[in-house]
């Protein structure tokens, strides 16, 4: 039987692209961005940077800051009709709604 071969970035060369006026360094209040609980906020991954990233299969999604985690941010999303998952993201992915 064959397996699959690769990670959680397999198959994201359109997915995880950046238009080409974006390439480049990220700001730092981007990096260090503050968010509230209860605030929406837009799953947006940021290819530059590996750390707390979700995964990509939630990508484009809105979630709900529910708490935080050192540098990273707890954000229910909602999958599905009932059913949240809930993600610990870096705030260079996320992007207010």
């Amino acid at each position: 039987m064959v397996q699959r071969v690769g990670g959680a970035r397999r198959k994201t060369r359109t997915k995880m692209k950046k238009p080409i006026r974006k390439k480049g360094k990220i700001s730092i209040s981007k990096y260090f961005a503050v968010y509230k609980e209860g605030e929406k906020v837009l799953l947006n991954a940021e290819p530059a940077v590996q750390k707390g990233i979700y995964s990509l299969r939630e990508h484009g999604r809105l979630g709900v800051i529910t708490g935080k985690r050192g540098a990273c941010y707890l954000v229910d999303v909602k999958v599905g009709n009932t059913k949240t998952k809930q993600f610990i993201v870096h705030p260079v992915h996320l992007k207010k709604a």
